[in-house]
C-alpha cells in the first residue's frame, strides 16, 4: 500500500471571524508544510493576533476550519494542540521561578515524565545558548534571554508547528537577529514548521514564505520573489506598502 501523505503542519480553510458583527478575518486560507518558515506580515490591527488566538483555541470561529498536523482544532482539540508550540506577544514566564522550574511546569502540563523533561530541557536550552542559566530566576534575565527561554519551553513537547506572535517586540537589533536565525535553524535542522507574525520587513528573508495580511484579508501569499513580482515592485518593502496603505 502507498504510504500516507505527510499532513500539513497547519491548514487554515475559509476562516472568518467577527467581533460584535464587525469582520476581523475574512475567508482566510493557507497551508504551512513541515520545515517551512512562513512570515505573517501585517501592520498593527491587521488581524494577526486574532488569527493566532483562533489557532490556539483562545477564540472559536464557526466559519472555516483549522487543522494542525492533520488534527482539526474544533473536532479534536487535544490531538491538535498537543502538536502546537506557542510564543505569545506578551511574555508568559513566571518571573519569580527559575528557568528550570518554568520549563518543568510546562513539561508536566504536557504529561512528560520527569526524566524526559530533564533530558529535553538540557537539549533545548543548549540549542538556544541558555544552558548556563538553568538555575537563574527569570527576573534576572534580559528580554532577549527570556524570549529564548520561551522558545525552548515551547519546543519541550516537540511540536510540529511553532507560532511566534511579534516575538522581537522590545528587543535590541542583536537580540532580534539571534531569534530570527535560531528559529530558521529549527526549520532546517528539525523540520519544525514556523508561523512568525511581525510588522517588521527586515525580519523577512528571501528564502521565507510570506503572507501579507491587511484588514483581515490575505493580500499576497508566496515566496518573496513571487510576491514582489506579482505586485510589480522591486522590494518586499515596496510590495507591503502598495498592498496595505490606503486599502480597504
Amino acid at each position: 500500500m502507498p504510504a500516507s501523505p505527510t499532513p500539513s503542519a497547519l491548514c487554515v480553510e475559509g476562516l472568518t471571524f467577527s467581533y460584535s458583527g464587525k469582520p476581523v478575518l475574512e475567508d482566510v486560507s493557507f497551508k504551512i508544510e513541515p520545515g517551512e518558515f512562513t512570515v505573517l506580515l501585517g501592520p498593527n490591527g491587521a488581524g494577526k493576533t486574532t488569527l493566532f488566538s483562533l489557532i490556539t483555541r483562545l477564540y472559536d470561529s464557526r466559519v472555516g476550519k483549522i487543522s494542525i498536523n492533520g488534527a482539526e482544532v474544533r473536532a479534536a482539540p487535544g490531538a491538535a494542540l498537543s502538536r502546537l508550540g506557542v510564543v505569545f506577544q506578551q511574555p508568559t514566564l513566571d518571573l519569580d521561578l527559575t528557568v528550570r522550574q518554568n520549563l518543568l511546569y510546562h513539561a508536566a502540563l504536557h504529561g512528560l515524565s520527569r526524566r524526559t523533561a530533564a533530558e529535553r530541557m538540557e537539549e533545548k536550552l543548549l540549542r538556544v545558548g541558555m544552558q548556563d542559566q538553568v538555575r537563574a530566576r527569570v527576573r534576572q534575565l534580559s528580554g532577549g534571554q527570556r524570549r529564548r527561554i520561551e522558545i525552548a519551553r515551547a519546543l519541550l513537547h516537540e511540536p510540529a508547528l511553532l507560532l511566534l506572535d511579534e516575538p522581537t517586540v522590545g528587543l535590541d537589533i542583536a537580540s532580534r537577529r539571534v531569534l530570527v536565525d535560531h528559529t530558521h535553524s529549527l526549520c532546517e535542522e528539525q523540520g519544525v514548521a514556523v508561523l512568525w507574525a511581525t510588522h517588521l520587513i527586515d525580519e523577512v528573508e528571501d528564502r521565507d514564505t510570506v503572507i501579507i495580511l491587511h484588514r483581515g484579508k490575505i493580500r499576497a501569499h508566496g515566496d518573496v520573489a513571487t510576491v514582489t513580482a506579482a505586485a510589480g515592485s522591486a522590494s518586499l518593502g515596496g510590495t507591503f506598502q502598495a498592498l496595505t496603505e490606503g486599502r480597504q
